[in-house]
C-alpha cells in the first residue's frame, strides 16, 4: 500500500471539476485502456468525470451502499453491490454480535435504493466490468471514510488488477485507514485543521440524480 499526500494545505478549491482536474494531475501513469475512473454518488461522480476526461479512460459510477451497524449510522459493517453482492466486515460483525437477521433487513433497506438509482443509470450507461482493470475511485472528500470504504469493499468483490483511491481532501487519520484495503491512496490536500469536505470548495452546490444522469449521458456519446 501506497499513500500519497501531495500537501497540508487548507486551500479551497473552486468546485468539484477543478478538483478533478487537480486530481488527475497526480495520477497521469494512469492513463492505459485497461483504467477506469469510478465515482461514488453524488459529488464523486462529477470529480470521477473530470479524471476520466482528462487521462482519457473509461468512466462510471459505483453503486454500492454501506451496510450500516445497529444504532451507528456512520459504522459500516459491510456493503452490497448493484447486483446484490454482499461484503461483510466479519470481526466487525462479531464484535458487534450483528445478527444475521440484521444484515438480512440492512441489505434489503439499501438495495433498495441501489435499484431505485441503477434503474434510471443503467439504461443511460451500462455498468463497465472492473474485472482486471485499474480502477480510480474517487469522492469529492472523504470525512469518517464509511462510504467510501464500503465502495472499496465492493470494488474489490470484482477484482481488480489495481485499485487506487483519489480523493481531494480528508483528514490524514481517515486516509491511513483506507489505504489497508488498497494499492494507493493519493489525497490533494490533508489539513490539520479538517471538519467537514464542504469547508474546502468556494461551490459545493447540492447534486441531484438528473444531474448525474446528465452527466452519464454525456460521457457516454
Amino acid at each position: 500500500m501506497t499513500i500519497r499526500i501531495i500537501s497540508r494545505s487548507n486551500e479551497l478549491f473552486q468546485d468539484r471539476q477543478e478538483a478533478g482536474r487537480l486530481l488527475a494531475s497526480e495520477l497521469r501513469q494512469f492513463t492505459s485502456d485497461n483504467t477506469v475512473a469510478i465515482g461514488i454518488p453524488r459529488g464523486g461522480v462529477i470529480v470521477a468525470y473530470e479524471i476520466a476526461r482528462e487521462l482519457k479512460v473509461e468512466f462510471d459510477i459505483v453503486l454500492a451502499h454501506k451496510l450500516r451497524s445497529p444504532g451507528h449510522a456512520e459504522l459500516a459493517i459491510g456493503s452490497v453491490t448493484e447486483h446484490g453482492k454482499t461484503f461483510l466486515n466479519k470481526v466487525l460483525v462479531r464484535g458487534l454480535s450483528v445478527s444475521d437477521d440484521y444484515i438480512e433487513e440492512e441489505k434489503r433497506r439499501q438495495l433498495v435504493e441501489i435499484k431505485r438509482r441503477a434503474n434510471s443509470i443503467r439504461r443511460v450507461k451500462p455498468k463497465v466490468p472492473l474485472t482486471g482493470k485499474t480502477v480510480i475511485l474517487t469522492d469529492d472528500g472523504v470525512a469518517t471514510g464509511a462510504t467510501v470504504q464500503a465502495a472499496i469493499w465492493s470494488v474489490r468483490l470484482e477484482n481488480p488488477a489495481r485499485l487506487i483511491v483519489a480523493l481531494p481532501v480528508g483528514p490524514k487519520e481517515t486516509i491511513a485507514n483506507l489505504s489497508l484495503d488498497v494499492d494507493e491512496v493519493v489525497c490533494l490536500r490533508a489539513p490539520e485543521d479538517f471538519a467537514a469536505v464542504g469547508q474546502f470548495y468556494l461551490r459545493y452546490t447540492p447534486i441531484d440524480d438528473d444531474a448525474i444522469l446528465k452527466i452519464m449521458g454525456q460521457q457516454s456519446r
